[in-house]
C-alpha cells in the first residue's frame, strides 16, 4: 500500500494529538512503516531525519539493538502484573537504579504511566502530605509564567502556554504564577545577575503566601513547549534556598530535560540541589515505552506510612503501574548511558551544533531575522522574528513555523517548530553529516518563507 492510502484510512478514524484536523485536507500526513538508527521511514522508502527525538523521546535512536534485545527477553518472562500487592524484577531493579543515579535524598520510586500523569501524583503527593502533617492551610501551587507541565487537567493548571490552557479555564485549579526567568536576549555572560534579579518575584510571593503554598512547580533550566526558553542554574540554588526558610515543597520537572538533554544527566545537577520531588519519563525509556517515575524522599514517603485506617495511605493508582516491559526498556537506556560515555560524547555533538547555528545566524539573508540562538546541552533553538533590530514578532497566525516544518518534510527532516522557534532536540547518536543536512535544509526553509 502507498502512502496515500495508508493516510485515507487514517483520516476516517483518527483523531491525532495536537493537530488542526482540517490540515490534513491540504497537508498530508506522513505514514511511517519504520524506524532506524535517527530515520524514520514511510511507505514508499522516503526517510526523514528524525531531529525532535519523535517529541523529546528517543535518545538512542530507532530499533535501537541493545533495548530491542532487553524487550524481547522480558516477553519471554512478563508482560505486564497489577503492581498492588505484586512486584517485579524490572521494577525493582529500574527503581534501585534510579536512585543509585539521581540526586541524592532521592530514595524512593513511585511509578506512573507517563509525563503528565506523573505531575498529577506530585502534586497530589505534596498537597496530601500537607494534610497528613496537620497543615489544612496549604493547598496552592506556585508556578512560572511561559511554563509547562502537561495536558491533564491539573498538569494544565499548573502550566502557563496560553495556546493550551485557555479552552479549559473554568476547569481548572488557580496556580499563583510568578514572572519567568528566561534569559531571552540577554547576553550569555549576563545570565546569572538576570536569573538572581529574576529570582525576587519568587522569594516574595514564597515570603508573603508560604503557609497556603503547597510547592513550587517548575522546568528545570529549559522551559521546552514554552519555546525553548532558558535560563541559569542559579534560580535552582535560589529557590531550594528558599522552599527550605518558608516549608514549601520544590518540584522538579525533569520530564523532557532529564537524561542528559540540558548537558548533565539531570538538570538539577547544575545547580547542586536535591528536590523533594523529581519527575523523569520521555528519555526515561529511550522512547519506546510510557513510563513516569516520580523520585520522592524519605520524609514524603513516611508522612504516608500507618495503618490503613488513618486514611493517611496514597491511594493514587494506574493501571499500567511499573509496567515490566517499560521498566527493563529504561534499564537497558540507563545501562547505554552508565556504559558509552553518552554524556561527554553529546558535549563535542552539540558544540557542532551550536557552530551550525552561528553560522545561520550570519548568513546576509537571514540575519536580520534571528533573535536569538540558544543553547542548553542538546537543546538548540533559533528564535525567528519580522526584524531583530525592533524585535518586532512574526503574526503567529501566518504560520511561519508550520511552513518550515512542511518544507522540511520535502526535503527528509522532521523539524517542528514552535512557532517561530525552530529547535533542534535529536536522538544523542545524530552525526555530523546528519547535522549538515538538517542546516542546510533548515537555511533553505527560512529563506522560502522569509
Amino acid at each position: 500500500m502507498k502512502n496515500q492510502d495508508w493516510m485515507n484510512r487514517d483520516l476516517e478514524v483518527l483523531w491525532h494529538p495536537c493537530t488542526q484536523m482540517k490540515d490534513h485536507e491540504q497537508y498530508p500526513l506522513i505514514p511511517i512503516k519504520r524506524g532506524k538508527g535517527i530515520y524514520l521511514e514511510d511507505f514508499e522508502g522516503n526517510t526523514y531525519i528524525d531531529a525532535i527525538s519523535s517529541w523529546w523521546v528517543n535518545a538512542f535512536g530507532h530499533a535501537n539493538e541493545k533495548i530491542n534485545k532487553a524487550l524481547k527477553n522480558q516477553l519471554d518472562q512478563i508482560e505486564h502484573a497489577i503492581f498492588a500487592g505484586f512486584t517485579h524484577q524490572p521494577g525493582i531493579e529500574l527503581a534501585e537504579k534510579l536512585v543509585e543515579i539521581t540526586p541524592k535524598g532521592l530514595d524512593k520510586v513511585f511509578y506512573a504511566d507517563n509525563g503528565s500523569s506523573g505531575i498529577e501524583v506530585a502534586l497530589k503527593m505534596s498537597f496530601h502530605f500537607w494534610q497528613n502533617e496537620g497543615v489544612k492551610s496549604k493547598t496552592k501551587f506556585v508556578n512560572l509564567s511561559n511554563s509547562y507541565h502537561g495536558e491533564t487537567l491539573a498538569a494544565l493548571a499548573v502550566g502557563d502556554v496560553a495556546l493550551y490552557k485557555e479552552s479549559y479555564e473554568p476547569l481548572l485549579l488557580k496556580p499563583i504564577t510568578v514572572p519567568t526567568p528566561d534569559c531571552y536576549l540577554v547576553e550569555p555572560e549576563n545570565w546569572k545577575a538576570h536569573t538572581e534579579k529574576m529570582f525576587e518575584p519568587m522569594l516574595q510571593t514564597l515570603k508573603d503566601n508560604h503557609e497556603e503554598i503547597c510547592a513550587v512547580i517548575l522546568e528545570p533550566l529549559v522551559q521546552c513547549a514554552g519555546s525553548m526558553r532558558m535560563y541559569h542554574p542559579v534560580y535552582l540554588e535560589l529557590l531550594r534556598e528558599a522552599c527550605d526558610k518558608y516549608n514549601v515543597h520544590f518540584i522538579a520537572d525533569e520530564i523532557a530535560v532529564g537524561f542528559g538533554r540540558t548537558g548533565t544527566l539531570f538538570a538539577c545537577e547544575q545547580a547542586s540541589v536535591t528536590p523533594d520531588i523529581m519527575l523523569l519519563s520521555k528519555v526515561l525509556t529511550g522512547g519506546y515505552l510510557p513510563l513516569c517515575a516520580v523520585m520522592t524522599t524519605e520524609k514524603m514517603y513516611n508522612a504516608f506510612y500507618d495503618d490503613y485506617a488513618s486514611l493517611k495511605g496514597f491511594l493514587h493508582s494506574h493501571s499500567y503501574t511499573g509496567n515490566p516491559l517499560a521498566c527493563v526498556a529504561a534499564l537497558a537506556c540507563i545501562d547505554i548511558f552508565q556504559t558509552e560515555n553518552i554524556i561527554e560524547n553529546n558535549k563535542a555533538t552539540a558544540s557542532y551544533i551550536l557552530q551550525k547555528a552561528e553560522a545561520l545566524k550570519q548568513d546576509s539573508q537571514i540575519k536580520g531575522h534571528i533573535a536569538e540562538v540558544r543553547q542548553m546541552g542538546m537543546i538548540t533553538a533559533i528564535e525567528l522574528v519580522k526584524d531583530n533590530q525592533t524585535n518586532e514578532e512574526y503574526d503567529w497566525k501566518e504560520r511561519r513555523g508550520f511552513a518550515i516544518y512542511q518544507y522540511a518534510l520535502k526535503h527528509g527532516c522532521l523539524l517542528r517548530p514552535l512557532g517561530n522557534v525552530i529547535y533542534l532536540m535529536p536522538p544523542y547518536i545524530i552525526t555530523h553529516g546528519q547535522i549538515d543536512h538538517l542546516f542546510d535544509v533548515m537555511t533553505k526553509a527560512i529563506k522560502e518563507i522569509l
